[in-house]
């Protein structure tokens, strides 16, 4: 191998600043990992062998519209409460068009270096489109060993227009299959609340819409790396799509790390800070992280829904009355965002930047 990857600018030039990726290396023949790659000790994820979670008891959204209404609301709410992930099966996205998701992931990754990195934050055609490594590849202290392309929702004409042509069709319609479920879930969880949101600020709080495909590569020491380093999500709700290979990790009351397994045909969800701060704290937004693996490369499709960035985000009046107190300040969710984007993970240290003086 001519180039050096032990050298950081070296590495950092091929992986970020030229597109290759992390896809890259391993496509080079890469046999070690690099050491900007290595994770400090207390980052690593020791083993695959994690216990498994409550979250892998699955939730059936259809039967919502039966007698069994109630029961499946509480069981949503709790979730919500304690460890801020649960999985639904039965939730109208069809089974086939996750099956394409996958395929379409790997088929975009797939492609020549140059074809992805038009999509470089730098030079991409469309502020729709971002491809990368990592999270803030620049500020962190070792780089997560995952590439991604997010793709932004506007409007389904923009998208069809400028999303990646190898997996804009099969997003979009993920997206548009799910969203009807997404809100469905915020209105159980703010009715437990007691709070009815009006469909306008309904609307802005989930104005953001944007589906990623996250791909990482098969890791040659699994053990020194991580996927996605700790942190909990901005926005209000999350739903994932998992490959069957599994690595998804949300942290427990007790601060061990369990296992979210794959199950075939079910989406993960998972409660974001903003639904946290509106809720003035009653509902949890998860600390999670990915690990690597050396069995195969594995994809993810997570789409994320998150507040116009010009809504401002705070406790609920209705909620701050029930409580008695605000645990966290009203501000404007481009400033939160700001500051989001700007730090490398680090478990759930931006939240500390809405908490009340």
């Amino acid at each position: 191998m001519a180039a050096n990857f032990e050298d950081k600018t070296t590495l950092f030039n091929f992986v970020v600043k030229q597109g290759h990726g992390v896809k890259g290396l391993i496509d080079l023949g890469l046999s070690c990992v690099p050491q900007p790659f290595i994770q400090p000790l207390a980052e690593r994820i020791a083993t695959p062998n994690a216990p498994t979670c409550e979250a892998a008891e699955t939730i059936d959204l259809s039967q919502l519209d039966g007698p069994h209404h109630k029961d499946v609301a509480k069981q949503i709410v709790e979730a919500a409460e304690t460890l801020g992930f649960f999985q639904v099966v039965n939730h109208g996205v069809s089974v086939d068009l996750l099956e394409l998701l996958k395929t379409s992931a790997h088929e975009f990754f797939a492609q020549a270096p140059e074809e992805k990195a038009m999509y470089l934050k730098e030079v991409s055609p469309s502020k729709l489109v971002k491809y990368g490594t990592s999270f803030v590849p620049e500020k962190e202290k070792a780089i997560e060993w995952k590439d991604y392309v997010s793709m932004l929702y506007t409007n389904d004409h923009e998208a069809l227009q400028h999303w990646p042509q190898p997996c804009r069709e099969v997003a979009l319609e993920f997206l548009k299959s799910s969203i009807k479920m997404v809100k469905r879930v915020v209105e159980i969880l703010m009715e437990n609340v007691g709070v009815t949101l009006e469909e306008e600020r309904m609307n802005g709080l989930m104005g953001t819409k944007m589906v990623n495909m996250n791909y990482y590569p098969t890791c040659p020491s699994p053990e020194l790396t991580i996927g996605v380093g700790r942190h909990s999500d901005m926005g209000m709700l999350t739903v994932l799509l998992q490959d069957g290979i599994g690595g998804l990790y949300v942290k427990l009351d007790n601060g061990e790390w369990a296992e979210i397994p794959p199950i075939n045909g079910a989406l993960v969800i998972n409660v974001g800070d903003t639904l946290q701060i509106l809720s003035n704290g009653k509902y949890k937004s998860a600390e999670h992280r990915v690990r690597t693996t050396n069995i195969s490369s594995r994809v993810s499709v997570p789409i994320f829904t998150a507040p116009n960035p010009s809504e401002k985000i705070g406790p609920l009046p209705e909620v701050v009355k029930r409580d008695g107190v605000a645990r966290y300040k009203e501000l404007l969710f481009q400033d939160y965002m700001n500051n989001f984007f700007g730090q490398p993970h680090d478990g759930k240290k931006s939240l500390d930047f809405a908490r009340a003086d």
